[in-house]
């Protein structure tokens, strides 16, 4: 039996933004030149939450959510990226990555035992213009675990540029990303048991009920739901915005269907599924 691989040498930052923890291990040896980099990747994480999240005021994404009917919004080079990357997300899975469900998922978080809100509302995206045009208000864009994932990856790139040995980056427990020549072990701990798996120049995205409990909205309403989801899903994939599309549109799919479902998706590495009390290994 092979020995474990371990945590490879690194400095640890830590720095609050998006709702979560954001660490950072960087492999450098010196660490002044690590601490550096750190302190730019958490600048560059403190402009995006300026602009991604819907809870603050100003933000680009609040005043997506607020706009009128015909109102055209021009927004900045990051946001619209990462809008782009989520309408590509929306085809590619068929409708079940869905940003624009903001209403219904407050009313979930809520606790609210009245119906959920009705989706109404269109707004387009330019494709070759940071700008959005609302046709019709009435949609409310949270951007969520894609925004965290997208972060993570522009970290990425920064820690590249300063020349950076590798790194594992986390946003919160449930998103990773690691780069560089050297493997990275992490623990999956489901329901009933964990198993340990590498990243090696991958991400990983988690979704389940675990944390925020039944807080995943399927577009099509609760009736859509499969009737008995996993308790929690591990996807790898090559960016950690696209790990985090597909662990979330993978919780609405009967666990069953699901190896149908990611086959032949070359942006998948790897699927763990959590379901009755078992952790069990799919490839796409």
């Amino acid at each position: 039996m092979s020995d474990p691989i371990s945590m490879p040498a690194s400095h640890l930052f830590s720095h609050k933004a998006m709702n979560t923890t954001f660490l950072l291990r960087i492999c450098e040896d010196d660490e002044a030149i690590a601490r550096g980099m750190a302190r730019e990747c958490f600048e560059q994480l403190d402009f995006l939450e300026t602009r991604l999240s819907r809870f603050v005021d100003g933000s680009d994404v609040s005043r997506i959510n607020h706009m009128r009917t015909g109102e055209i919004l021009y927004i900045s080079q990051p946001t619209h990226e990462c809008l782009l990357i989520a309408l590509d997300a929306h085809q590619r899975t068929g409708g079940l990555f869905d940003i624009t469900l903001g209403q219904r998922i407050e009313h979930r978080k809520s606790g609210d035992d009245g119906p959920a809100p009705d989706l109404a509302g269109k707004i387009i995206i330019h494709p070759d213009v940071p700008a959005v045009t609302c046709e019709e208000p009435g949609r409310e864009i949270d951007l969520g675990g894609i925004g965290k994932g997208f972060a993570l990856d522009h970290l990425q790139q920064i820690l590249i540029e300063w020349g950076a040995d590798g790194a594992l980056l986390a946003a919160g427990a449930s998103s990773l990303l690691a780069f560089g020549p050297q493997p990275w072990p992490v623990e999956l701990a489901g329901s009933g048991g964990s198993t340990r798996i590498t990243l090696h120049n991958e991400a990983l995205s988690a979704s389940g009920t675990a944390i925020q409990g039944s807080h995943i909205i399927h577009p099509a309403g609760d009736a859509a739901m499969p009737a008995a989801p996993c308790d929690r899903v591990w996807v790898t994939a090559r960016t950690a915005a696209q790990a985090e599309v597909w662990s979330t549109a993978l919780m609405l799919v009967d666990p069953e269907d699901i190896p149908d479902f990611i086959d032949g998706r070359e942006s998948i590495g790897s699927v763990h599924l959590d379901c009755g009390g078992h952790i069990q290994a799919i490839t796409s």
